[in-house]
């Protein structure tokens, strides 16, 4: 199933579920759909276009929703999506609903911490992380535990807020200050757990963190997306708008350092 079959079905799915609808908020606002469709459609494309191992079997952690572990197990992919979000107990519902287009026999979803719960050694061959990194602490640790957990060449896949982005550091500044670690009691484990607060860091700075283990990252995979602002958008004109952002960011070093909101990366693991 391609992303842009996907999306028929999951309108579809957000147009009966409001708590979904609230989580996924691209059909919310008319002024901002075609905006945050795009943004959405190209995380999961780039997802997708990362996965070059038919059948393999993949970890998607902090899977929100599980939106991207659906769309991957109805392509065939081994799937184990782990959160500690709470809505954790809906997401068979959504199981039940995407069940009809395709066989999710391969897909299973688990409330557990990383640290607490590690996986067995080698035993993924992607790591999927779609905003989640910078909720991950200690990440050395977080470092350690993908590094084992993964197959000889298997690979991390990337999607992450840019930060350097200038607007987002100033929102998130208001929001936590500078403390950018903190704890929570987590109802369900019983315990506190220990998690980045809006966290971000930039490519350069991500490099610098995995470089703890021998993993490499794959410079034809980087990419920035989200310069123009939502009015650019008019429906028609989505795939011209993507194409000129991709040429911009390598165009301009400052424009995609501090402007672009988001950026997709892949890295492999070696040794």
């Amino acid at each position: 199933m391609t992303v842009s079959e996907f999306f028929v079905h999951f309108e579809n799915e957000l147009k009966a579920n409001p708590n979904l609808t609230n989580y996924h908020r691209f059909i919310n606002d008319p002024k901002l759909y075609h905006f945050r469709k795009s943004y959405l459609e190209q995380r999961m494309e780039f997802v997708m276009s990362q996965l070059d191992k038919p059948g393999a079997k993949v970890w998607d952690i902090g899977c929100g929703y599980g939106t991207t572990s659906i769309l991957m197990a109805l392509n065939g992919y081994e799937v184990e999506g782990t959160t500690l979000e709470y809505y954790f107990d809906e997401m068979q519902e959504r199981v039940k609903y995407w069940s009809q287009f395709g066989d999710l026999s391969k897909l299973k979803f688990a409330y557990k911490n990383m640290f607490d719960d590690r996986p067995e050694p080698g035993s993924f061959d992607f790591v999927v992380a779609q905003d989640t990194l910078h909720h991950l602490e200690p990440f050395d640790k977080a470092v350690e535990i993908f590094y084992e957990s993964l197959s000889p060449k298997g690979k991390i896949i990337v999607t992450e807020e840019n930060g350097n982005n200038i607007i987002c550091n100033i929102k998130h500044f208001r929001e936590r200050g500078f403390k950018r670690i903190k704890k929570y009691y987590d109802e369900k484990l019983q315990k506190e757990i220990l998690f980045g607060d809006e966290n971000t860091r930039s490519l350069k700075k991500w490099r610098e963190e995995f470089s703890i283990r021998p993993f490499k990252m794959d410079e034809s995979s980087v990419d920035y997306i989200r310069y123009y602002m939502p009015g650019k958008y008019t429906g028609e004109n989505t795939q011209e708008i993507i194409d000129k952002e991709h040429k911009l960011w390598q165009k301009s070093a400052w424009k995609r350092e501090l402007m672009f909101f988001g950026m997709n990366f892949s890295l492999i693991k070696e040794g």
